[in-house]
Formats: structure tokens, C-alpha cells, sequence
């Protein structure tokens, strides 16, 4: 069994004896026009899960931001274990006990993991400081994920996202002096595969026996409804509804969050276009192991465990489009490339710039008139994908890091497929999407691949692995086998995720 450490039980034993370990009363917050929250009731008691669920833009982070201490609200109290905290700050929630794991992951990167956590513990300090940090985050990454590679003197720019993440997780489960009652969870499994995400909830199910307090926002529905004792739904800032997760299935949550508008629907069938090598690209098994091979107007997934080579193997043909070569040593690539990036902050948006010039910076050759930019072809292109992509935003012109982290992902898709490009690269670019945008994408996806567009799509998520031709799988940096149709089979992806081919 998970165990938290002393400090945390002894904690939770004595500070969590009230019937809510934390609670928002009508929490508002607007920014400019945009009403972010409009009145929202949150309650969390000891022991319990709230899974707090949304589309982009909904207000779940925003709240998470205020409960954490790094967003003031306009109006609205915030009581913890059944005292009103006054002055409400970052340092006073990390007294309490109160650990958020951001969506947008705060660590340090030009530090190393265990200097990164000893930033959470000030207690640590003196001679060996980095040690006894090390050790800290080091024994937490064992308990909550097994098997892991991350080294607490890693520099965390150095570490791929997923890591990122599961040393950020590691760390808003430490405990020195203050004892541990409540951990945000916004998106947790974003960046993770599925047996390292499976790790992490179950760990979160455990410590929530021993006591400790978790909201878990997702747009994984599957993780809430398994994980989560109770469901709260926001949208358009305000909570509308509230039960125990028994009262709700997938199809429910779906229609609340879109107010009945969507139903759940399955990938448009598309015309195949008729085969040729205006846009392909190839690999011969010598070099990836399997022969890789991704012709006109398919979809291809690239499958695996994190970090087992899907990105490196896009980031090569990205780089060899960049160049012009048409044959970098064995890989060969026909057609202009465009790539979605799945860590946006550090490969996608350019922070200082509007939403309009996000969308349309990888399109500058295409909006030359006389050999100019023409600032109205950039708007209309920009307004046109901006609509398709359905990015909720007041104007266009306004920064990109004005949006919720899911939109700003929606905008690095309308970069890409606003572009001539024939080949379309997405690393895992579905990281912090709702369930409804994620339907209209694939659909999009659908019909720009019976145009012709071939797609090389690697993704955590098996969903989105069925909306493929064809499937890839990853095994330390070689591709071990390929699934087709009606092969493509969880027990398939995920048993030759681990080499073991008997097993799927």
C-alpha cells in the first residue's frame, strides 16, 4: 500500500477534523470584460476526490489559481479547516497545506530537481541541503511512480514534458514542517502515458485513505469517473452541477458542459484520395526497427511509453523539412511540413505576441502582397482558423497568454493547418483539450486527411490512437510493430509498449 509520509498522517489526523478540509464561497473574478467566475461554491472534505470538469475557457484553472494563492478574487471568501483565511496568499495556502500541480508546470527550469524542491521547503538548509532535498523528492518519485528515471540533480530544462510533470507531481507531495491537507491536481496526466498516469492515481487513491484532500481537474472523463468521489461541472464560470460521481457517466458530463449542444460522435468517415507520393514519408526497418512508411491522406499514430523516441523521431523529419532535404540518411520525405508542438510553452507560443500572430507566423510566405505583408490577409486567415478552431478569445489581437492553456493549444493547431502544408506533425497536441473540441478536431483532421494531408499524430490517449490508418508503436527509440484496422487494440498498444509482443 501508498503511504504518505509521518508528517503528512500526523497532520491530517489532527488538522483535518473539520467537515471541510477547504471551501469557496462565492469566489468571482473578472478580467476586463471577460468574467472569469461568477459567484462559485467549492467544498472539499478529508479523504475525498472532486473531479472538476469543463471545456477550455470554463474557469477550472482560474479557481484553481485563487485557491492557490496566485490570483486574487474580486469577491468571495476562502475558509480552510473551517477558518476563514484572511489576506489569502501563496505563502499562506503552503502554511496550510494546500499544493497545487498547475496545468502549466511552474518548476524552475534552470534548476535541478532537488534544488526546485527545496524552493517548497525552506526548512531545508545548511550544510547538505542539496542532498536532503534530493533524497526528499527522490524517495516521493519511488512511491508515486516506480520504476522512473529522473535523477534529483537533473536540470529540469533537460527533462522531456512528461518527466516535467512527474517530478512537479513528486514534489506537491512532499513534507517537511507543514503537514499536507489538500493537492490540486490540473491536468496531472496530461503529458503522461497511460501506465505512468495509471501509477499516479493510484497513489492519489491511497493517500486520500490516509486523510489528504484532492481536486483532480480532467478532461480524461474516464479518470475523473474512476477516480473522483464526487463531480463538480463548470461552465461559463459558474458551477452547474454538483453530486456524487455515482450520478453521472460520460455521456451526462458531456452534455452539461456543452449545455446539450454536442453529442458524442465518432470521426467523419472520409474518402481515401488516390494513393501517390505527393506527401509521404518513409523509414526503412535498418534504422527504426519496423519500416515506417505514411502516404497521402493517411493517419498515422506513433503509440508507446513516453519518452520512447515518438517526439525524436518527429522533431528528425521536422528538422529535415526545415532544411529542404528531401533524404536525411535513411528517411526519406516528400511534401512541406507544418508540426503542432505538444509542449507549448517551451516549442509552441511565442508569449509576447497577439493570438492573431500566433496563428498565423508559419503562414508569412502565403500573406505577401507585392512582396509585403498584407495585415489583411494575416487577420482573415487568422479569423477564419480561429473560428474552425473554435478559440475562445474577446478579439484575436489580444496576447496568446490571455487564453486558458487548452485554447492556446487550439491556436498551434490553426498554425499549423492554416499552412500549405501537406504533412502535418502533431506531438501529442490534444494536452488540456475538452472532450468536445477534441471530437470537432478529429473531424477536422478527417476531412484536411481526404484532401490529401497525411498526418503523423503520436498521442498518449488510445481514443485518439482509433481515429488512425495506422498505428506505430515506440519501444527505446525503435518502432517494434505496426498495427493496422482492426488490430489496433488497447492490449496490442500497450503490450508492445513494453516490448512484449506475446501479450498483445
Amino acid at each position: 500500500m501508498t503511504s504518505l509520509p509521518s508528517g503528512a498522517r500526523a497532520g491530517l489526523a489532527s488538522g483535518n477534523s473539520p467537515a471541510r478540509a477547504v471551501e469557496l464561497r462565492g469566489v468571482s473574478r473578472a478580467f476586463g470584460a471577460v468574467r472569469a467566475l461568477a459567484g462559485v461554491d467549492l467544498a472539499v472534505a478529508p479523504g475525498r476526490c472532486v473531479g472538476l470538469v469543463g471545456h477550455n475557457g470554463a474557469g477550472k484553472s482560474t479557481l484553481m489559481h485563487v485557491l492557490a494563492g496566485t490570483l486574487r478574487p474580486d469577491a468571495g471568501e476562502i475558509a480552510v479547516g473551517g477558518t476563514v483565511a484572511e489576506r489569502y496568499s501563496v505563502a499562506q495556502a503552503q502554511r496550510l497545506g494546500l499544493r497545487c500541480v498547475f496545468q502549466e508546470l511552474s518548476l524552475c527550469p534552470n534548476l535541478t530537481v532537488a534544488e526546485n524542491t527545496r524552493i517548497l521547503h525552506p526548512s531545508i538548509r545548511g550544510w547538505g541541503w542539496r542532498r536532503r532535498a534530493g533524497r526528499l523528492v527522490g524517495d516521493m518519485l519511488d512511491r508515486i511512480f516506480p520504476g522512473h528515471d529522473i535523477s534529483p540533480d537533473t536540470i529540469v530544462a533537460d527533462l522531456s514534458i512528461g518527466r516535467r510533470q512527474m517530478a512537479e507531481i513528486a514534489r506537491a507531495f512532499t513534507v517537511t514542517e507543514t503537514p499536507l491537507r489538500l493537492v490540486i491536481l490540473d491536468e496531472p496526466t496530461s503529458s503522461l502515458d497511460a501506465a505512468t498516469a495509471g501509477q499516479l492515481l493510484r497513489f492519489v487513491r491511497e493517500a486520500m485513505k490516509e486523510g489528504l484532500a484532492c481536486i483532480l481537474i480532467s478532461h480524461m472523463l474516464g479518470e475523473i469517473l474512476d477516480t473522483a468521489d464526487e463531480i463538480v461541472v463548470m461552465k461559463n464560470g459558474q458551477v452547474v452541477a454538483a453530486g456524487p460521481t455515482a450520478g453521472f457517466d460520460r455521456t451526462s458530463l458531456v452534455d452539461l458542459m456543452s449545455g446539450g449542444e454536442h453529442a458524442e460522435r465518432r470521426v467523419q468517415a472520409r474518402i481515401r484520395p488516390t494513393a501517390n507520393e505527393a506527401a509521404s514519408v518513409e523509414a526503412p526497418a535498418g534504422e527504426a526497427g519496423v519500416a515506417f512508411r505514411a502516404g497521402r491522406g493517411e493517419i498515422v499514430g506513433l503509440a508507446g511509453l513516453a519518452g520512447h523516441g515518438q517526439t525524436d523521431f518527429l522533431v528528425r523529419i521536422f528538422d529535415a523539412a526545415r532544411k529542404g532535404s528531401r533524404r536525411a540518411g535513411a528517411l526519406v520525405l516528400r511534401g512541406e511540413v507544418s508540426i503542432v508542438a505538444g509542449d507549448r510553452q517551451a516549442d509552441g507560443v511565442f508569449p509576447l505576441w497577439s493570438i492573431r500572430d500566433n496563428i498565423a507566423v508559419a503562414s508569412l510566405k502565403a500573406l505577401r502582397s507585392r512582396g509585403l505583408l498584407s495585415p489583411a490577409r494575416e487577420r482573415d486567415l487568422a479569423t477564419s482558423w480561429g473560428r474552425r478552431m473554435g478559440i475562445k478569445a474577446p478579439s484575436l489581437e489580444d496576447p496568446i497568454l490571455s487564453l486558458s492553456g487548452g485554447n492556446q493549444q487550439k491556436a498551434l493547431f490553426a498554425r499549423a493547418l492554416a499552412t500549405t502544408s501537406t504533412i502535418v506533425l502533431m506531438d501529442d497536441p490534444m494536452r488540456g483539450v475538452d472532450i468536445a473540441t477534441k471530437l470537432e478536431v478529429y473531424d477536422i483532421i478527417g476531412r484536411e486527411a481526404a484532401g490529401g494531408r497525411t498526418f503523423l499524430w503520436y498521442t498518449t490517449e488510445f481514443e485518439e490512437l482509433q481515429v488512425c490508418d495506422r498505428v506505430y508503436v515506440f519501444h527505446n527509440g525503435r518502432i517494434v510493430r505496426e498495427l493496422a484496422g482492426a488490430e489496433i487494440t488497447e492490449a496490442a498498444v500497450v503490450g508492445s509498449s513494453f516490448g512484449d509482443r506475446a501479450a498483445a
